[in-house]
């Protein structure tokens, strides 16, 4: 991804219509390294930001003091130090009703994961159970490293960025052994960078016709790939993805129901009510009911049913 690490001073990138902010990592000069670590008061204010908003960056939470809840998507989760939380680029975050929040962070972008051994596939699994609570051994390992991280970042030592890294790899696989993780064997090669890329390509509203242009490969190819890696198909993918794109919109904004469809790629929204009731089990409308009221939209004609 290029253009998401930016120079302090400049502002997130403008959303569209309706859609929450998106934030970038900022970084220092004059290293520029897409990477930071450190507390939630060195990260600022944004660290502990109440109102849904995206990343562009990947974000490793360890909370060590502090009650409330961290809502993720379409979930909340309680705050019961210890715990630790990864959040991934494009998801919707926020913190509410907390209190005495304290801990440490790890921000990065995908970028920087170049050359890293499978971490991006060890991110995606660890997002599928994104907030764990810690045993007093876990939470002592994971201590020590998220300080190591901060430290090593602090002082940009010669080679900092090959030691950040390192240890940020090993914060990954002890993450995936925790109880209940799934390290598993990293899915490499096309069907990973689809895995990768399916988050993104349901927010644009991409088929996989043109997910696969992006990957230089015929759909023909990508989905020979993905079928023989995961058992499954790039449209099952991908409708997946679409699927939990839309619940962020719909939970996370008042975009219409036809808005939330057009930014998935439906031009017909009676055609995507019928989608998402297969899917999910209820309508746009019944699933946005039962969830928090969402963020004030910039566009004014509100959500529709």
């Amino acid at each position: 991804m290029r253009g998401t690490t930016v120079l302090p001073g400049t502002p997130c990138r403008e959303p569209r219509g309706g859609e929450p902010p998106v934030h970038r990592l900022e970084v220092r000069l004059p290293e520029q390294v897409p990477f930071a670590a450190g507390g939630f008061d060195a990260m600022g204010p944004m660290s502990r930001a109440d109102f849904p908003h995206r990343h562009t960056f990947y974000e490793i939470v360890h909370v060590v003091e502090g009650t409330g809840a961290h809502v993720l998507d379409t979930e909340r989760y309680a705050v019961r130090p210890p715990q630790l939380g990864v959040i991934l680029p494009g998801q919707v975050h926020r913190w509410e009703g907390v209190r005495g929040l304290q801990g440490s962070l790890v921000l990065f972008t995908p970028e920087f994961l170049v050359g890293g051994a499978g971490d991006e596939e060890l991110l995606r699994r660890l997002g599928e159970r994104p907030w764990v609570d810690l045993d007093p051994a876990a939470h002592a390992r994971t201590s020590l490293l998220m300080g190591e991280l901060a430290d090593e970042y602090r002082r940009g030592d010669d080679g900092f960025a090959g030691v950040l890294r390192s240890l940020l790899h090993v914060l990954l696989v002890r993450a995936a052994r925790m109880p209940g993780g799934r390290a598993g064997a990293p899915q490499r090669g096309l069907a990973g960078d689809f895995l990768g890329l399916a988050d993104r390509a349901a927010a644009e509203g991409l088929s996989v016709r043109e997910c696969a242009g992006r990957l230089g490969v015929s759909a023909g190819y990508l989905n020979e790939a993905v079928r023989a890696a995961t058992g499954r198909t790039p449209a099952a993918l991908l409708r997946e993805a679409r699927v939990r794109e839309a619940q962020r919109l719909l939970v996370a904004t008042t975009l219409s129901v036809r808005q939330v469809a057009a930014r998935v790629g439906f031009g017909d929204p009676a055609y995507f009510c019928r989608f998402f009731r297969r899917e999910v089990g209820c309508t746009p409308g019944g699933f946005r009911k039962h969830h928090d009221r969402p963020a004030p939209s910039i566009e004014g004609d509100g959500p529709g049913s």
